[in-house]
This record gives structure tokens, C-alpha cells and sequence, in this order.
């Protein structure tokens, strides 16, 4: 269980907080981070530590606490400063050549988009929590938020689009919900069963180590403070499409009562669309339904990703995984 001190001390060393930095372009090098106006430059970056499994968060083209990180902990991978842009902004403009691609709405796509009640209640009597919008599906698709998308496709008219319409997104590498798979489960891989993940409550972020390499790090909500289980623990499975008990005493409290709702699966499941249960009973990594609030709402202990990094998890670890949350 994390027993390594060497280990232990180089992720207590790189999982810090990061101040804010000024911008400076040195000799050709920005060897400091872009200016707020610089938002092509920004969302470059973006799209390239996407890409590169550092989740910076949502997609917007602005500089927040999210995509600092994780310019700092992609440093970190490469033995750079944590705060020397340099390598990052150089990478992204030979890797990321165009910033925005465009989108066909597809006649599939409209499968997922339905009407959905708030209540949990009338929820449970459905079959699947769907995305509430074409605007939803296609934000969480591209790993942005509806402000953003509507930002640069201010002409689409999002309440009658058809199948058909083109949309302008960011160039980033899809989440394709009908890639997922309906109740897929992942069994123990002898490689990724081996590695650690790293839960900072803290710095609300989750990263992923293979011995003493940082592989990636994803944003995240924690539960409350007073139901964090702090501790060493294992992943002890993974699913997609998971179902969930809605109990407002569970969420309010962390105890059980007998007024409950089975919500079907979902995009817009409070737990989202993929699960990694562990040792500690009734404790998971998840999806979320609200991924524009990551890193700011709190849940009842889980820990909550955005759907769009929560689905890369199996492809990082697996179940006999072992997970210090701190």
C-alpha cells in the first residue's frame, strides 16, 4: 500500500498548488504562461494536454487553475520547471495545427437527446438519463462547456438544429458515448493493475502513476470533507453505464435510509457513465452529470470526473489498482 517513501515523496512533491504567473516571450520563448487575451494560444494548449491525458479541464481558451496544473504536472513528466511554458506552447503548435474542426449533427446523435425530469422520482420511471440538448451532447462530446460552443457558433440556432447541421468545435479528440458499451466490465491487466493513482483532495486531482512516472492527471470534485475516507485503498471494479441509488439521506448525511430511487444509466446519471468502485464500500471514482462544475461542487464521498476523462481511466488502470486518497 504506497509503502515506497521515495515514491511517496516525489508525488507529495509535484502534487502542490500553483500560483498564478505573468506572461513574458522571451527570444521567441514563452518561457512564462500566455496572457488571458492570447486565447488562441490558450486553447491550443488546451487541446494539446487533452490530448496528452493532463486534462486541463474544460475546453474554453482560458487560462484557469485546471490548465495551469496541468501545464505543471506535463512538466514534471518531461523533467522540466513546473512553470516554464516553453516546451508545452512549442509542442502544441507542432502537434495542434488547427484549433477548430467541424461537426455534422448525426441522425445517431439524436438517440441520446430526450426530455428529462429534475426529480429523482420521475427519473427512476424512465429508461435512460439523456442529454437535455443537442448543445449538451455536443459540448461534453468535444470536452467543453455550452457557454463556449455557443460562443463560436453564434449563428446556430441550438433549439432547432437538425440532423445535418454543421458545428464548429474544438479540435480535440471526441468522447463517442456510442463507443462506450452498455454494462462493460474491465478485468485486472497485469501492467495497469500495477499502478497507483493518487486522489489530492486537496488540489482536486486525480493522477495516475506508474512507478515513479507520472503518467496523467484529471481534474475532480471530492466528496465533502466530512465524508473524504482518506486512505490507502484498491479499485476493486469497473463499469460503463452504471445504475444508481438515489437516497437524499445518503447524499445529505452518508447514511442509508429506505426512501430510494433506482435512476437508470446515462450521460446526465449523477454518477455519469462509468464507475471504478473501491475496497471502501460505497466509495467510487464517476462520471457526472454537471462536468462545468468540477472542482468547484462537492459530492457525498465519491469522487467525480468529467465523462470525458472518467471513460480514459480503463485504459489507464484497472481493478487491483492500489489508490491513496489524501
Amino acid at each position: 500500500m504506497l509503502t515506497n517513501p521515495t515514491i511517496r515523496g516525489i508525488i507529495s512533491l509535484v502534487l502542490i498548488s500553483f500560483s498564478t504567473l505573468g506572461y513574458a516571450k522571451k527570444k521567441g520563448f514563452y518561457l512564462e504562461e500566455p496572457s488571458k487575451k492570447d486565447t488562441e494560444t490558450i486553447l491550443r494548449l488546451q487541446i494539446f494536454l487533452d490530448e496528452s491525458n493532463f486534462g486541463p479541464g474544460k475546453i474554453d481558451g482560458q487560462m484557469g487553475q485546471f490548465t495551469r496544473k496541468a501545464v505543471a504536472h506535463y512538466n514534471y513528466s518531461k523533467g522540466i520547471e513546473y512553470n516554464n511554458y516553453y516546451k508545452a506552447i512549442n509542442e502544441s503548435e507542432n502537434q495542434i495545427k488547427d484549433l477548430y474542426a467541424t461537426y455534422a449533427i448525426k441522425e445517431q446523435d439524436l438517440t441520446y437527446i430526450g426530455e428529462l425530469s429534475l426529480e429523482p422520482e420521475e427519473q427512476s420511471k424512465i429508461e435512460y438519463m439523456y442529454y437535455r440538448s443537442v448543445l449538451e451532447f455536443v459540448a461534453e462530446r468535444f470536452h467543453s462547456d455550452e457557454k463556449f460552443i455557443r460562443k463560436i457558433n453564434p449563428n446556430i440556432e441550438w433549439a432547432t438544429i437538425t440532423t445535418g447541421t454543421e458545428v464548429k468545435v474544438p479540435n480535440i479528440t471526441p468522447f463517442q458515448i456510442e463507443d462506450l458499451g452498455v454494462d462493460k466490465s474491465f478485468r485486472r491487466d497485469r501492467k495497469l493493475s500495477s499502478r497507483m493513482v493518487i486522489i489530492d483532495t486537496n488540489q482536486k486531482l486525480v493522477a495516475i502513476w506508474d512507478k515513479k512516472k507520472i503518467l496523467a492527471t484529471f481534474p475532480i470534485t471530492p466528496g465533502q470533507e466530512k465524508f473524504i475516507h482518506r486512505g490507502n485503498w484498491i479499485i476493486q471494479n469497473m463499469i460503463t453505464t452504471p445504475t444508481f441509488r438515489w437516497d437524499q439521506s445518503m447524499l445529505d448525511t452518508g447514511k442509508r435510509s429506505n426512501k430510494a430511487y433506482m435512476l437508470p444509466p446515462g450521460p446526465n446519471s449523477p454518477i455519469g457513465i462509468f464507475w471504478a468502485g473501491l475496497s471502501k464500500g460505497g466509495i467510487g471514482l464517476h462520471g457526472t452529470a454537471s462536468p462545468h462544475t468540477i472542482g468547484r461542487s462537492r459530492s457525498a464521498g465519491c469522487v467525480r470526473l468529467a465523462n470525458w476523462d472518467v471513460v480514459r481511466l480503463s485504459e489507464l488502470v484497472r481493478p487491483g489498482a492500489e489508490v491513496e486518497m489524501r
